[in-house]
């Protein structure tokens, strides 16, 4: 069967794009990683389907897999890519909304960036003494629509991201499900940068949107900090996650960035 895809990147997380409203693609998960393989195929971070909304709700619906074939509940980039895909198919340059498994997504244009309506976050966890890499260390937790832990690091890059996000990543204190792991550096008021190691890839990533987040809102917590948060990534784009606060929880959470085309194709599958 020979599938179009779109592959596009959000701030150096990438994704493989397919349009199917038809419903005729079917996918298992090892198709997915092979896709996903950067020395055999297109190579992506993770792979999304857009799909037909299953009740009305929204516009549209999307099934997002990692690059191991697992299936993940958001992604923060992947929706500013998914939102940037549809205006590319439909030609709509209105406000776009799609289900996932984290509920409803509304995203809108601001040329040349996107800027997604994030789910409300929950879970939050402050200063969480776990023993890990030898020491008490604190760590902090946010889900984003998929956990995420924060670790506050003096020199970002010093940090063994691959070996201290992997330990963490299976700590029993996150057990069944483990998390994302995000090593932060605060550069000035308003201003982080993040380097995470994901879940699902089981690697660092240039970016991830909802680590990026948590990162962001967590910070602003911690050090009182007011919205809008800057927050640098490994691949060198710059992101800013909105807020308002609700008592002791957030609200109107977005995060605005690129939404690039790297190139479309064809492939066999």
């Amino acid at each position: 069967m020979l599938v179009e895809f779109t592959k596009m990147n959000g701030a150096g997380n990438d994704f493989v794009l397919i349009d199917n409203r038809n419903r005729k693609l079917s996918l298992l998960p090892e198709q997915i990683a092979g896709l996903c393989n950067r020395q055999k195929a297109i190579g992506a971070d993770g792979l999304i389907l857009l799909e037909k909304s299953s009740n009305g709700k929204a516009d549209f619906a999307w099934k997002f897999y990692n690059n191991d074939g697992s299936q993940a509940e958001m992604c923060g980039n992947g929706a500013r890519c998914f939102a940037s895909f549809i205006r590319r198919l439909t030609g709509r340059e209105d406000e776009i909304s799609f289900e996932t498994l984290s509920g409803i997504i509304h995203a809108e244009f601001q040329d040349p960036l996107v800027k997604v309506s994030l789910t409300p976050p929950s879970e939050l966890r402050l200063g969480v003494r776990l023993q890990w890499e030898g020491e008490e260390r604190e760590i902090h937790f946010l889900n984003t629509g998929v956990p995420h832990a924060v670790y506050f690091v003096e020199e970002l890059a010093s940090v063994p991201v691959q070996k201290w996000g992997a330990s963490l990543r299976h700590h029993n204190g996150f057990s069944p499900r483990g998390t994302n792991v995000n090593f932060v550096q605060v550069l000035e008021p308003h201003s982080i940068r993040v380097r995470t190691y994901e879940r699902g890839v089981e690697a660092e990533t240039l970016a991830c949107g909802t680590g990026v987040t948590a990162a962001a809102l967590i910070t602003a917590r911690v050090y009182d900090w007011p919205s809008p948060v800057t927050v640098l990534t490994q691949g060198g784009e710059r992101l800013q996650v909105g807020f308002c606060w609700s008592g002791e929880d957030f609200k109107d959470v977005t995060l605005t960035g690129p939404a690039e085309v790297s190139f479309t194709g064809q492939i066999e599958i």
